[in-house]
């Protein structure tokens, strides 16, 4: 059996997903700029080549510091589309050394998923412009991604620990092809070289037993841990109560929940970049289990032409929104087939383009009706896997993009939504999807908490007093939980929630002035 690390036994093809982005000078618009700390000037961007022109030092008088700077100010030339921002600034560059003689440089680039679809375009720039320095005879430049953790700052149960994105691909309506949509997304992630596991939170009607054939299909556990050992296919990590011996289950709706808690959160799931959890149809128990006890991290909707299909699918983006997920794709399944040079639509149009203009989704992709996708799901060979220069992996492998550049941006405004400026004594707040920025006083922060330690749950009255609350209370930590909110830690030890929503309620701080160390 093929470990998770080990590489999967098929590889989507890297130039379908060049060619999506385009080339790289194109897709970044690397403007014309002069670098005062590396000493560089970028030239002739027609040619897309960037040269360097050494301003003061030679390698003789140079420093070891003076060298560095130079490699990074020309590493700064390289922008993150995602970020918008140079791989130094993002903290992309790692372990630079530079030899005695100042001809040799190595370096490592640490993205934040292996699954970066622009990974090899960031390398071979990497190459070119710190090659372009006159002292520079050889680089070295080696790849890699940054370890699996959640952005969370709450106790998650251990089977979660290390996993960076966890996925919901949800339909709420049944038989519109939203388990094929999840297999093939999990299986498209792992491709493209990221860590990948499947969970299959249908307990009453599991889809994954027939949709892969791992070797292995019953589940193990620890008996000493109670600990559950997922099986594996072509290097993803799955678990289905269809594994368990079980079948389809009949039984109530809170054993139902207590299942699927189980089977999620003991899950020996290791270090995963994306967890992909196949949502079952509905609204019900189990959709809110899953939401409060995995941290989501992102939902793809999937649906189809029919206006009822719409109605289902609709209930379901509400519900995320309510939790505070993200909804970033719509994928409108069964949408057209090909015959006789022309493009039939038998179920008519609309849905997913009515879902991503009702809603603001952003992405929207459409899959064909075609006999291969159905028969992959019937036989355990994901299409992406079968045919993976088909028309149909195609769609997956921007799906896949998508997913990857739309998880790394959630990732990085949930890590900086909320910070506390030393130097100016202020909480920052910039809530996800808002460009506007403000700061509020930190005792104002405390003085508002509106749980059951500072406000009587029977009477609403308040515990805390003002004066309870030093006017110059400073917070040790701020961390994020989930996509809503984040976690304060005070100096006596208390453990405030504050949602996005109430910290936009709290009054704000007009005319915030700069320390005066800083000169401005």
């Amino acid at each position: 059996m093929q470990s998770l690390n080990s590489a999967p036994s098929f590889r989507l093809p890297f130039p379908i997903l060049r060619s999506i982005y385009g080339t790289f000078g194109h897709r970044n618009a690397i403007c014309r700029q002069d670098c005062t700390r590396a000493n560089l000037r970028i030239s002739n961007l027609n040619s897309g080549r960037v040269r360097a022109a050494s301003a003061s030092a030679d390698a003789s008088t140079m420093s070891v510091e003076m060298a560095k700077r130079n490699v990074l100010g020309a590493l700064s030339q390289i922008i993150d589309p995602d970020f918008g921002t140079d791989i130094v600034s993002c903290g992309f560059v790692k372990d630079l050394e530079i030899n005695e003689t100042f001809e040799e440089v190595s370096f490592r680039l640490e993205l934040t998923t292996p699954a970066c679809p622009i990974k090899d375009m960031f390398e071979e720039k990497a190459n070119e412009v710190v090659a372009a320095i006159p002292w520079v005879k050889k680089v070295t430049v080696t790849m890699s991604a940054q370890p699996a953790k959640p952005v969370f700052a709450g106790e998650l149960p251990k089977g979660l620990q290390k996993i960076s994105n966890i996925i919901a691909v949800s339909s709420c309506k049944g038989g519109v092809g939203k388990s094929t949509v999840a297999v093939n997304l999990a299986y498209t992630l792992a491709g493209m070289g990221a860590r990948v596991g499947i969970f299959d939170a249908d307990v009453f009607g599991p889809s994954l037993p027939t949709m892969v054939s791992p070797e292995n299909r019953l589940l193990e556990m620890n008996p000493e841990t109670r600990s559950i050992y997922p099986t594996e296919y072509l290097g993803v990590k799955l678990v289905s109560f269809g594994f368990a011996g079980q079948g389809r289950a009949i039984m109530r709706g809170p054993m139902v929940s207590g299942v699927v808690n189980q089977l999620l959160t003991t899950a020996e799931w290791g270090e995963l970049d994306y967890l992909v959890i196949d949502m079952p149809p509905g609204t019900g128990d189990i959709h809110l289990t899953l939401c409060q006890v995995a941290p989501l991290t992102a939902a793809v909707i999937v649906t189809t032409p029919q206006k009822l299909s719409f109605i289902d699918v609709a209930k379901g983006v509400r519900m995320f929104s309510k939790l505070k997920v993200p909804c970033i794709a719509v994928v409108e399944n069964m949408c057209y087939f090909d015959a006789d040079g022309k493009r039939y639509f038998p179920f008519g149009k609309g849905s997913g383009s009515q879902v991503v203009q009702q809603f603001g989704i952003p992405h929207l992709f459409d899959l064909p009706i075609r006999p291969t996708l159905s028969a992959s799901g019937d036989d355990g060979m994901p299409e992406v896997a079968r045919d993976p220069q088909g028309e149909v992996a195609k769609t997956f492998q921007d799906l896949g993009v998508c997913v990857v550049q739309q998880c790394a941006k959630i990732r990085q405004q949930v890590s900086t939504a909320v910070s506390y400026d030393r130097l100016r004594k202020v909480i920052r707040v910039k809530v996800p999807d808002s460009d506007e920025e403000f700061f509020l006083h930190p005792a104002t922060v405390r003085r508002n908490d509106r749980s059951a330690q500072s406000v009587d749950e029977w009477t609403g009255e308040q515990k805390i007093q003002y004066g309870d609350v030093p006017e110059d209370i400073e917070p040790e930590e701020i961390r994020p939980m989930g996509n809503y909110a984040v976690s304060i830690t005070w100096p006596d030890g208390f453990s405030q929630i504050a949602p996005y929503d109430q910290l936009e309620m709290i009054e704000r701080l007009v005319d915030v002035p700069l320390p005066a160390s800083t000169g401005v």
